[in-house]
């Protein structure tokens, strides 16, 4: 599970971030960056997977909870782990519904390094 301070929860934080306009999409998976940090606040992060994915929420869950682990061990193996940005939204496609752990990590930690190289 991810850790507290880096969970992405409010309403009101979702709708910033979205309104921010930077995004990109990289093999199913599009991300949405918030504003760009001040001050040395952890970098939050929120999922999402719509119901046009699929109806069922048993599968919606589980890409969510594919991404959201690859993210947490993306951020234990890294020790100085930061990104300029005070949100980040992942919001899945169909593309992910039939993939497995370890394409879903692979994808994550190319859009994590892509992130700190900016």
């Amino acid at each position: 599970m991810l850790q507290k301070q880096f969970r992405l929860k409010k309403r009101v934080a979702f709708q910033a971030t979205y309104r921010s306009g930077v995004s990109f999409h990289k093999e199913g998976i599009t991300v949405f960056c918030g504003k760009v940090k001040k001050n040395d606040i952890p970098t939050k992060f929120g999922f999402v997977v719509s119901k046009k994915i699929h109806k069922r929420a048993v599968k919606r869950n589980r890409i969510k909870r594919l991404m959201r682990e690859s993210v947490r061990l993306y951020i234990k193996s890294e020790q100085s782990f930061d990104t300029k940005y005070i949100s980040l939204i992942f919001v899945a496609s169909a593309r992910l519904l039939d993939k497995k752990f370890s394409e879903v990590d692979a994808i994550v930690t190319k859009i994590m390094r892509k992130l700190l190289n900016d």
